[in-house]
């Protein structure tokens, strides 16, 4: 599924997804927004000059997305960027699901949520609530394999709560102002919370052992 291969060199080849420290319950801040967390495999976009990759978390190419690389390299018309998200198989009803997203059982999407390089310009100093803005512009079409993760303010405790009836994963809490800043620890500034009753977390082990 992943494979070292020559990448392509305009961004810094140390680049990594901010990591995410943990929470286990739920809270509301003017400071931070709130969104869902995405069950798929988190992955760094890269685009060139028309050509795409998707970068795993380890720094190594998803060469089984390829497909989805190219897709995105296509139609998303920039000189360069990247963009944090992640690949995901959708269902029916919009709902991420991993098992489909294991076997490939449904074509593959990739839901952007945070927007890192744009046509040369590094863009991780800025405030994250203004990467999102410019990564919402970016990302317009609504049936597209790529897609904006929204957000909503403030209210966590209350996307939690509906986030748990919708038997989703759970919610990302991100601090409005933080910039992209990549440690060895996770962020404070990027909280995820997991709904402890996620019916897909059961089996996910024997999951990866078939595939």
């Amino acid at each position: 599924m992943i494979a070292r291969t020559r990448r392509m060199s305009a961004f810094p080849r140390n680049l990594r997804p901010m990591r995410l420290s943990r929470r286990a319950e739920p809270f509301d801040s003017d400071e931070f927004v709130y969104e869902l967390k995405v069950d798929g495999f988190r992955a760094l976009a890269h685009v060139q000059d028309g050509r795409g990759e998707l970068i795993s978390r380890n720094g190594n190419v998803f060469r089984g997305f390829a497909e989805l690389a190219t897709w995105i390299a296509e139609h998303l018309h920039v000189a360069s960027a990247v963009l944090d998200g992640e690949i995901a198989c959708l269902d029916e009803s919009g709902r991420p699901n991993f098992r489909d997203l294991l076997f490939r059982k449904r074509q593959c999407v990739f839901i952007a949520f945070d927007l890192l390089y744009l046509n040369g310009k590094d863009l991780r100093l800025l405030p994250l609530i203004e990467r999102k803005l410019t990564l919402k512009k970016l990302v317009r079409r609504k049936r597209s394999r790529i897609l904006y993760l929204d957000h909503v303010d403030t209210d966590g405790r209350l996307l939690f709560e509906e986030i748990v009836k919708m038997d989703l994963e759970g919610i990302v809490c991100k601090r409005k102002n933080s910039p992209y800043k990549v440690t060895d620890k996770p962020s404070p500034s990027w909280i995820k919370i997991k709904n402890p009753r996620y019916s897909q977390a059961d089996g996910r082990e024997e999951l990866f052992e078939r595939a």
